[in-house]
């Protein structure tokens, strides 16, 4: 059986599923030779033209640059650089609208062209066969080469992936999609320079066999491409027939090698790599001559276009000055301006958009010219999509997820896979948009794709950190713990304590001395002062500690007694009110003398007790000057001499005290009566006007008394019970008391010495 190559070699072609005939539209285009499209007032270059991370700015605003000078670096392998394609002066680097489907906006630097076209330096390799790969690719990588076949995958990375892997080099000339005339006017007016830099590409990669894949409708490219090649170069030229997209990198390794790229893989996985030709000029121009990638071949096609052709257009051109330079007609109805071909570009929001690394073909068509589809209808299902895929996905369930952005299953349907050519959506009879809905769908799983990965990241740092952490503690503590074993071996070695030890009796030793110093010294006189204050405070204790209840005891007493007395009182003013209600008037009145005289004798003795007790503990107090309240009332003549009587036995007693009492003060004797003290703790006030009351019955009486002896005889007053209704107060109280009773002693003295004559005369 004959191996891959051999087959090859022999003029075996295989087929891929689907793909569509479209109308070519390249005639348009494809009859003039390239042209230079000149060098605009104003150079727009977005930073990111390739597949990849942009690189890190190196100039600033208003430095000078000159044509081919690198505006920023990268070092890693994805990342490719840009260059000035023209001297001039950066005028900003702000954000500014690219091309995208989306019409996004990237950071760009700005550059305003003197027309100059100065050259900066340049380095070339025109040897390249004695030079090692890894330096060209290196070289490669620096003059910011990328995929110009419209993914934009930068070729040294490409490079580097496939040395010693791959076995088949293939050149893309197909060129499959409609009105595109880039690659076959490079391959007819530049052969010479596509084909030394495929030889490159061969140096580079060493394969074993060199394929240039091209359509059939390209013959004047075939026969200068043929012209170039020689026997030594190892080159074959295979020519494969016109179908959409044989142009797709997968597509077009399964027509020439049979072998079929696994589903999310690269070609480089099955031994074959893939350069498009303007690629292959571009690492030409690079390597031989020194030129970085400035400018590329841009098809400007449409019946809006009058000039219509290919140009060489340096990068950051605006589509605007090519629009105008090549005389652009806009349709009335329908204007549009749209990059890429007729199946695979997309409509420019508007025209001031740059030429990029990406960019092949500018398509101006009228409303005649290519249809507008703008009524989405219902799908009939017929399978049309489906027959004409290439990738041979279901291109029906994809939409319908991709539309209810169920995600998960647009990826369990390789929705990966879709290379966005157009065909189903071309023979929809429902003119439903579907490459649109595979887009967005796309643009949503990568962005997710891109925060799970960067979560994971994340966690595995954190991770990371915490592992290392741990790592770091466990040898801080084995190293702590082998300096303390070390340490204590030399101790006991050297027959010495242990050197901790010593230092942390130390730390405390100073402690407590600072502990003593920081203790306030306390005086004796202090200390003494404190000792008495804790004693009181013990004996004080003590002394709660059994509580004396005599004066409760005493005055609980006392309240029994004066309850009792009361008591009796009251029983006595009933007994009383029973005899006046039984007696006869007269008898009556005589009784009721009879007891006032008796309590009018109590209250005598009462009062000379007090003044007695007073004098003997304390001095006297002068009574101060009371009001006194003066409660005479109208009585008959039969009580009056009762008032009478028992005023002169009052003034008789009051006489014998006050004489024995400024002579020697003795005990008074108290006449034999029967009485009741039931004292009780009274209002000052209340005192006071009793006493008064008292006095004024006192002065009463007397005059009474002296009025009635002229007229009738005393009568003698028997002795009765007498209930005593005075209250015990306190000393102060007992003091104001007894210095009032003596002067009312003194009183009834003085008024005893004017009625005592008249007495002995009765």
């Amino acid at each position: 059986m004959l191996s891959i190559i051999e087959q090859i070699k022999q003029g075996k072609l295989w087929d891929f599923h689907g793909g569509i005939h479209p109308a070519e539209n390249k005639a348009l285009s494809s009859k003039q030779a390239i042209k230079a499209a000149g060098i605009p007032q104003e150079l727009i270059l977005p930073l990111k033209q390739h597949i990849g991370s942009r690189g890190d700015i190196i100039v600033n605003i208003g430095d000078y640059v000159l044509k081919g000078q690198p505006l920023t670096q990268g070092d890693i392998a994805m990342c490719v650089p840009i260059h000035a394609p023209s001297s001039g002066t950066i005028t900003a680097i702000e954000q500014r609208t690219t091309a995208h489907p989306s019409g996004l906006t990237d950071l760009c630097i700005v550059i305003a062209t003197d027309n100059q076209d100065t050259w900066c330096h340049a380095t070339q390799y025109p040897d390249y066969q004695d030079r090692d790969p890894a330096e060209l690719i290196e070289a490669i990588r620096l003059a910011g080469i990328a995929g110009l076949g419209g993914a934009g995958f930068p070729t040294a990375r490409k490079l580097q992936g496939g040395l010693g892997n791959v076995d088949i080099l293939i050149i893309n000339a197909a060129e499959c999609e409609p009105y595109i005339t880039a690659d076959d006017r490079l391959m007819q007016d530049y052969a010479d320079e596509v084909i030394e830099g495929i030889r490159i590409l061969r140096h580079i990669i060493s394969p074993k066999l060199t394929l240039i894949g091209i359509e059939d409708n390209k013959p004047d490219a075939i026969k200068a491409l043929e012209a170039c090649v020689n026997e030594d170069d190892n080159i074959i030229i295979r020519v494969i027939p016109t179908k959409y997209p044989s142009g797709s990198s997968k597509q077009l390794v399964k027509l020439l090698t049979g072998r079929e790229v696994p589903s999310q893989a690269r070609s480089t996985s099955i031994g074959v790599i893939m350069q498009n030709v303007g690629t292959a000029f571009a690492i030409k121009r690079a390597i031989v001559n020194g030129e970085p990638l400035i400018e590329r071949v841009v098809t400007l096609t449409g019946e809006a276009f009058k000039q219509r052709g290919n140009v060489f257009a340096l990068l950051g051109t605006p589509i605007a000055y090519l629009l105008e330079k090549f005389d652009y007609k806009a349709d009335k109805k329908y204007p549009r301006v749209i990059i890429g071909g007729s199946l695979m570009g997309f409509t420019l929001p508007h025209a001031n958009v740059p030429i990029t690394k990406i960019t092949n073909c500018i398509l101006t068509p009228k409303r005649k010219e290519l249809p507008l589809h703008t009524y989405e209808m219902a799908c009939i299902r017929c399978s049309a999509c489906a027959d004409a895929c290439p990738a041979s996905l279901l291109p029906q369930q994809l939409q319908w997820y991709a539309k209810d952005k169920n995600y998960d299953k647009c990826e369990e349907y390789n929705l990966s896979d879709c290379i966005e050519c157009g065909a189903c959506a071309y023979v929809c009879p429902s003119e439903i948009p579907l490459v649109q809905y595979y887009r967005q769908a796309k643009a949503e799983i990568w962005e997710r794709k891109q925060d799970e990965m960067s979560a994971e990241r994340a966690r595995q740092r954190f991770e990371a950190k915490q592992q290392r952490m741990d790592r770091d503690k466990a040898e801080r503590e084995n190293r702590f713990a082998k300096a303390a074993t070390d340490r204590r071996q030399h101790m006991a070695t050297a027959g010495g304590d242990d050197a901790v030890a010593a230092a942390i009796a130390r730390v405390k030793a100073k402690q407590a001395a600072a502990t003593d110093t920081a203790t306030p010294t306390i005086k004796p006189a202090v200390a003494a002062a404190i000792a008495k204050a804790k004693a009181k405070q013990a004996a004080s204790v003590s002394e709660e500690a059994i509580p004396d209840n005599s004066e409760m005891a005493a005055l609980r007493k006392q309240r029994k007694l004066q309850a009792r007395e009361q008591k009796a009182a009251k029983h006595a003013e009933l007994m009383q009110q029973q005899t006046v209600t039984e007696q006869p008037p007269e008898q009556a009145s005589d009784k009721k003398d009879a007891v006032a005289a008796a309590v009018a004798r109590a209250k005598a003795r009462k009062a000379a007790q007090q003044a007695q007790s007073s004098t003997e503990t304390q001095p006297t107090v002068d009574a101060e000057p009371t009001t006194e309240v003066n409660t005479d009332v109208a009585v008959d003549p039969k009580k009056a001499a009762v008032a009478a009587a028992v005023a002169r036995a009052k003034a008789r007693k009051a006489a014998q005290q006050a004489q024995s009492t400024t002579e020697t003060q003795p005990a008074v004797d108290a006449e034999p009566t029967t009485e009741v003290n039931t004292n009780v703790a009274v209002d000052p006030k209340k005192a006071a006007v009793a006493a008064a009351v008292a006095r004024a019955k006192a002065r009463k009486a007397a005059q009474q008394a002296q009025s009635t002896t002229e007229t009738q005889p005393a009568v003698d007053a028997k002795p009765t019970t007498e209930v005593d209704t005075d209250v015990a107060v306190d000393p102060k109280k007992a003091a104001v008391a007894a210095a009032v009773a003596r002067a009312k002693a003194r009183k009834a003295a003085q008024q005893a010495n004017k009625v005592q004559p008249n007495i002995e005369e009765e």
